[in-house]
């Protein structure tokens, strides 16, 4: 009960965000979408959520996806939201359907090697390190133009939008000139014509920050403990 009641609170809140957005957030052309994080959770509670209405399932680690998977007797939209190392990847491809983190060349090729292999086109975002910070995974915002112009040349990847992960601040109102960066880039990529892509996502803000960064055009939130409270 708990778990569904918060998704409702989530909702209303993404609702009262998307009304107070700035009349300069044109938005991000879809409505917003909730990705419930479920690193560390038991797959009973995994189960409730998808149940309560949580069909897209976000998870840190290949394996524990590939665990939960298995036993979920559920068949959600699987999004991989933390660093993807490149010999991971011939697991993730077959298991996900959205990678959130692609930020190197690297990792886009092997991707794109394996998911031809396996006959898929596989749909993947490109994760910005937005705020700099040596702790975080992520292209540099400079860099962003020419990871976007290897991976628009792959025959077995689609480009689908961008990620980020804000730094975490007591107050979420400090996070959002990178939020406001980030709609920034994805408005610039949305504006150019490139083979292999299909913009339309904008993933930003979790649990602590996700009402700022959906008043600032997100529309892919990831939130754990705002739905199963805190991991032990």
């Amino acid at each position: 009960m708990a778990i569904a009641k918060n998704l409702d609170n989530i909702n209303e809140s993404v609702h009262t965000a998307l009304t107070r957005r700035h009349k300069d957030v044109i938005g991000t052309g879809c409505a917003v979408k909730l990705v419930a994080v479920t690193k560390n959770q038991d797959a009973a509670l995994v189960r409730e959520a998808i149940d309560a209405g949580a069909w897209s399932i976000g998870e840190n680690r290949v394996q524990e996806a590939l665990i939960k998977a298995k036993i979920l007797e559920r068949k959600p939209e699987w999004h991989l939201i933390g660093h993807l190392q490149t010999n991971k990847v011939q697991q993730a491809v077959p298991q996900f359907d959205l990678i959130h983190s692609v930020d190197s060349e690297r990792l886009v090729l092997e991707i794109d090697r394996v998911a031809g292999k396996i006959g898929k086109r596989q749909d993947v975002l490109i994760q910005v390190n937005a705020a700099g910070e040596d702790t975080k995974f992520g292209v540099a915002p400079g860099d962003l133009k020419e990871l976007v112009r290897i991976t628009s040349v792959l025959e077995n990847v689609r480009l689908c939008g961008l990620m980020t992960i804000a730094p975490y601040y007591d107050d979420a109102e400090a996070a959002r000139p990178v939020f406001k960066e980030m709609y920034q880039l994805f408005m610039e990529l949305k504006a150019v014509s490139l083979p292999n892509t299909s913009i339309e996502w904008l993933s930003m803000g979790m649990t602590n920050d996700f009402i700022v960064a959906v008043e600032e055009g997100s529309n892919l939130i990831r939130v754990g403990t705002g739905i199963f409270g805190s991991r032990d």
